[in-house]
């Protein structure tokens, strides 16, 4: 009898009983930091020992509810949206604009191609600009359907978002949120040194892109060789055949509606900075409008509100087990002590190869702070003179950083952003990442060859 992999929610909990053993083997040790325009910065040369704080089963029991404390943000962010998405579904309008788009690409799997690539450039160029992060979670309400209507997979519909914007800020140029924290803290000017990180996008970019064209190329041809065959044509299952949805003038202006709200989105967050609470606000008003453009009664509303909560319950409880996992590992104060060692070893080798080790060291620390803008702050202090110790720029540095925390991100499942959006997609932990690891293998390695140029070609 095949054993099935166990679910997001086991999967947590088992790395948070390792994460409770490290913290019994691991000296606990911790850095002195300072408020610096209301955020924290670690101070080089400021770790020492401290007393031992192992965790035990109490912190087994708390971390879920501390991590939902922290995570409120978000996880509120989701029932808001997935029940505003709740709205839209209920106007039909999303259905009705598929199945137009639909009869217009029948037969042209070169026009299906040219929006899978649009959408990708479009989503990248969000995620290396403003830092596309949790507010793609919205988006891959949309791509999934989409790409299933499509005649491909659940896979291809979160390509299209989620990896797409995490390749973009593994590429970042303008990223407020790691190039912009990691660039002030290393005292260079923000966004400097665009022009090589612009070659770095198109590579990723691009590697992306031809990783999911030979995909679908490959499940058109076969389409039971898609890792989630058997879970999407349950999902076709239970929706049953769908009936013809008039695309009427009530629901383009819908679709209309929703576009010029995404659009305001990317930029409002852009240009004003917008994060979760405005994100959500304008969301709210969109399900509201809909509803009242749609003529849906109240109670019809409220119902179709309440089922996309609903909906969102699972990625809600996996965002917030997962920040318990941080909770876990600051509490236990293990990840100053891991930064300092491995930052103490870094310097005794040569500058390619000390570079090549801050690029694995940074993954291996996003895997205890997912956060871009914590790990920045948490690293990057140390890692600034470190890289004037060795012969390596401080602009090299961070684009050590900018790689081990961006390319990871899209496979660790300590990020909540990762382990929601496969909970709203309904793909399982382990066919994402067993699809999914040859891409991050080929981004680790041209990684690796893009931060030789900047160490022994030109002074980066």
């Amino acid at each position: 009898m095949k054993r099935k992999f166990p679910e997001a929610i086991t999967i947590i909990m088992i790395i948070m009983i390792v994460f409770i053993v490290l913290t019994w083997i691991i000296p606990a040790g911790e850095f002195q930091f300072e408020l610096i325009n209301g955020r924290n910065y670690l101070i080089p040369g400021s770790f020492s020992f401290t007393e031992p704080s192992p965790q035990g089963l109490a912190a087994f029991l708390m971390a879920p509810v501390k991590g939902f404390v922290q995570a409120g943000l978000i996880i509120g962010f989701c029932f808001l949206v997935g029940g505003s998405f709740g709205i839209l579904n209920k106007t039909g309008a999303i259905d009705a604009g598929l199945m137009a788009m639909l009869r217009k690409t029948a037969g042209k799997q070169g026009s299906k191609r040219m929006v899978i690539v649009l959408l990708m450039l479009i989503f990248s160029v969000c995620g290396a600009t403003f830092g596309m992060s949790e507010s793609v979670l919205v988006f891959i309400m949309l791509t999934i359907p989409m790409a299933r209507a499509m005649g491909y997979d659940s896979i291809t519909g979160l390509s299209v978002s989620f990896l797409a914007a995490g390749v973009g800020f593994a590429g970042a140029l303008t990223n407020p949120f790691t190039i912009g924290i990691a660039q002030g803290i290393a005292g260079l000017p923000i966004f400097s040194g665009w022009e090589y990180r612009l070659l770095v996008w198109f590579v990723f970019t691009a590697a992306a892109i031809a990783f999911v064209l030979i995909y679908i190329h490959r499940i058109e041809k076969d389409p039971s060789k898609s890792p989630v065959y058997d879970l999407d044509a349950e999902v076709k299952e239970t929706a049953g055949r769908q009936e013809e949805i008039p695309f009427d003038v009530s629901r383009k202006m819908v679709v209309i509606l929703l576009f010029a709200v995404l659009a305001l989105i990317i930029y409002g967050s852009n240009r004003w900075k917008w994060y979760i609470n405005e994100i959500s606000a304008v969301f709210l008003a969109l399900g509201i409008v809909s509803a009242i453009v749609a003529r849906l009664k109240t109670s019809e509303a409220v119902k179709a509100f309440v089922s996309g909560a609903k909906d969102m319950v699972m990625a809600a409880l996996v965002i917030g087990l997962a920040r318990g996992l941080l909770v876990i590992a600051e509490d236990g104060r293990i990840i100053g002590t891991m930064l300092f060692y491995i930052a103490q070893y870094a310097n005794r080798f040569h500058t390619v190869m000390a570079v090549e080790m801050m690029f694995v060291f940074q993954g291996f620390l996003n895997f205890f702070v997912p956060s871009g803008s914590g790990q920045a702050a948490l690293s990057m202090p140390v890692m600034a003179p470190l890289s004037d110790l060795v012969g390596i720029s401080r602009q090299t540095a961070v684009l050590c950083f900018q790689f081990g925390d961006g390319i990871f991100n899209m496979i660790i499942p300590t990020s909540g952003v990762t382990m929601g959006a496969l909970s709203i997609a309904g793909v399982p932990y382990n066919k994402w990442a067993k699809w999914l690891a040859p891409l991050i293998l080929i981004l680790t390695l041209l990684a690796m060859l893009l931060l030789i140029p900047p160490v022994i070609l030109f002074n980066y």
